[in-house]
């Protein structure tokens, strides 16, 4: 999504939060990634569950899978050849495989230069969040400089939005959403 997208009722540009365009794109930056396909973090098996069921759609691209991978490699993990291929393999079978960059808005320069690839993969595949617990990237989203293009959200608030969607009350609230951004 650019910048030119529908105005919300703050009289910003609004970023897809909601599910009311169906399923969203989602970037998890690498640190969410072990969380979720190494250490099976309890906390975050919705999120998982969602990816798997297809409620979410992860996206990703060449730079963020093999930074996945060569985490995946790190002696302090002790992951086992055979389960880094397997953590690597559950989740490229979930995830799109972005193209080459087509976003064409202005992105702040991250603090961690590592970090800024997960920003331009949310802008160019149009994702809705970007789930991370870095601080860096979370140190942007407080800012607010990336709210007219997505979200940046820890893995807790990506839940809340999963469960806020998953409630009776949701599909008003998106249509509500939906109503006074066209307005």
């Amino acid at each position: 999504m650019t910048a030119g997208g529908a105005i919300d009722a703050t009289g910003t540009a609004a970023c897809p939060s909601s599910f009311a365009g169906g399923v969203p794109r989602i970037v998890f930056d690498t640190n969410v990634l072990v969380s979720l396909y190494v250490f099976d973090d309890s906390r975050y098996a919705a999120l998982r569950q969602a990816l798997e069921q297809g409620r979410l759609r992860a996206v990703t691209n060449e730079a963020c899978l093999a930074e996945f991978a060569r985490v995946l490699a790190y002696a302090q993990f002790g992951v086992a050849p055979d389960l880094q291929a397997r953590a690597l393999e559950d989740y490229a079978r979930h995830a799109l495989l972005s193209a080459a960059p087509v976003g064409d808005a202005v992105l702040p320069r991250c603090k961690d230069p590592d970090d800024q690839k997960f920003l331009e993969l949310a802008r160019d595949a149009g994702a809705a969040w970007l789930v991370t617990s870095d601080k860096a990237l979370l140190a942007l989203a407080r800012r607010r400089r990336l709210a007219h293009l997505f979200r940046v959200v820890t893995p807790d608030a990506a839940l809340a939005l999963l469960q806020d969607a998953a409630s009776p009350a949701a599909g008003a609230r998106a249509a509500r959403s939906v109503a006074s951004a066209s307005a």
